[in-house]
Parts: C-alpha cells; structure tokens; sequence
C-alpha cells in the first residue's frame, strides 16, 4: 500500500521571516560590510549558517559589530538598543516583524493609558524582552495560567500576547485574571499566521500516523507545533534537517504529515518531503 504524504495547508515562513530574509540577503550583498545580526535573524540554525555563508555573519551583543551594517532581528529589540547601535556609527536595518512591532505599540499603548501590562509569552525570548522594553519597567510576563494567583493585580489589567503563543493559553490566563480584576482589556496579539499553522497542524495531525515537524529546535512556534501535533498524533517528531529522518518511523504508518514552523523556509520543507518519499519507496 502506498502512503499519503501531506503537508499541512499552512506551513513553514511566514510573512515576517520571508521579509526578512529577503532584506538579509540583500544586505549581504549591497550593504555596508561588515554586515552582522543582532542575534539569530529567526530560531533556525540552517538559516543562520546559510546567512553566514553569504556575508550576513551573527553578533550576540553589538561589542561584536563594532563597524558596518547591523540587522535588527524579526523578534525586535528594546529601543535603547536602536538608539546605541546608531550612536556607534553602525547602519541599522529593522527586520522586526511588522506584526511584532504591533505588540510594542499595543503595550506602549496600555501603559500610556495606565494599565498594569502583563504579557503572556516565555520569559527571557528575545521577542518578549522587546515588548517589555516598550512596555515599561512594571511590565510582568506570564507563562502559565497557574502564574496569575501569585501576582498582586491592580485594578485595570491590560495585555497583549507574545505572537507566537496558542489561543488557548491565552483563553486559560484571560480566565483566570477575570474574576481578579475591575477592568481587564486584551489586545489580542498573536499572529495570524502562527493560528493558521496550529489549526492546520492539529487538523493533519489527527488524520495522520506518523507527523513530522520542520524547524529550529531552538523556535518557540516551532516546539507548539510539536506540542500540538503530539496530542494529536503519538508518532510526532520534531527535526531541523532531512538528516534527522529515521526510517524506523515510517514502518507501517499510510497517512504521513509534515508541518514547519513560521520559522522554515520552502525549500526546507521540500527537501524533507523528498527523502520521505525515498524512505517509504525503500531507498
């Protein structure tokens, strides 16, 4: 019997990181050398060696990029970052994702109007610690819906989500903040597209025996795909490469699904097709 390869509806780079990369590139090519990221553009680590390969080489403080051209990364940064970048001399290209720059300007927003901000995300991502840089210095992040009954909350609460965080986190935080508060606004944040990836990932995930996730191990978008997949499929493997496919999964599975994170260029995902199709013909 042969088995079904699919790929989710909506998989892999989303509009941020297609940006990106495209901006990236050209800078590797036309900018003022030396030309460096602040941090990993995106959480993929084939991504970044290939920048790497093609000029765009990675500074992890900007000690590192002493001259040159600097690439803000699609998570964003605090505005002092901006500010001392520029202050050095250095050329600044801002690859935050547009939809990112929308959570800054939410939060910005909130604390402005005198709201306690608090934001649902992962403590320490690089993307959370942006927001919180224009969210100001009683911002609050919380993980957990478990989090909120150890927090003193004031009156009026207002929030807005890291993009890549699941509607349902959301919903059980927002729950359990409700019944603690006079006035809780939500500015819903999370990105479109990192919906359309769970929903699709979830629905595949269900009709299939075997799934395959594509992207950084290092991609918080990435590992809820994995997450989601796994409560849906037992055989759910999380890979960066092609490499990592081993043929024991596939053994007696029909229905294969592979998804990838907003974080996964095309040809990634193509490429793990390809050597699926040659492990299940026996190649």
């Amino acid at each position: 019997m042969t088995a079904n390869i699919r790929v989710a509806d909506h998989a892999g780079a989303c509009y941020g990181v297609e940006r990106a990369l495209k901006l990236a590139r050209r800078c590797g090519a036309e900018a003022t050398p030396p030309v460096h990221t602040l941090g990993p553009l995106i959480h993929n680590p084939l991504v970044v060696r290939d920048l790497a390969s093609s000029g765009v080489e990675l500074a992890e403080t900007l000690d590192d990029a002493r001259e040159g051209t600097l690439i803000i990364r699609t998570h964003g940064v605090v505005p002092e970052v901006v500010d001392a970048a520029r202050a050095r001399g250095l050329d600044v290209v801002d690859a935050t994702c547009p939809y990112v720059k929308k959570v800054h300007d939410a939060a910005a927003q909130l604390t402005r109007e005198g709201y306690q901000l608090l934001v649902i995300g992962e403590a320490g991502h690089p993307e959370v610690e942006g927001i919180l840089g224009h969210a100001g210095a009683r911002a609050q992040v919380v993980g957990e819906a478990s989090e909120v009954a150890g927090l003193t909350l004031k009156p009026r609460v207002g929030v807005v989500v890291q993009t890549t965080q699941t509607a349902q986190r959301l919903s059980e935080i927002v729950a359990a903040l409700a019944p603690r508060v006079r006035e809780l606004r939500v500015v819903n944040t999370i990105c479109k597209a990192t919906e359309e990836r769970q929903r699709a990932a979830a629905e595949l995930a269900a009709a299939s025996d075997c799934m395959i996730v594509v992207g950084g191990k290092n991609s918080g978008n990435t590992r809820r795909l994995a997450e989601i997949c796994a409560a849906a499929c037992a055989s759910t493997h999380h890979i960066e490469s092609e490499d990592e496919l081993d043929p024991a999964w596939f053994a007696g599975a029909y229905e294969v699904g592979i998804t990838a994170g907003a974080s996964t260029p095309q040809e990634h995902i193509d490429r793990v097709r390809a050597r699926i199709e040659q492990i299940m013909s026996g190649e």
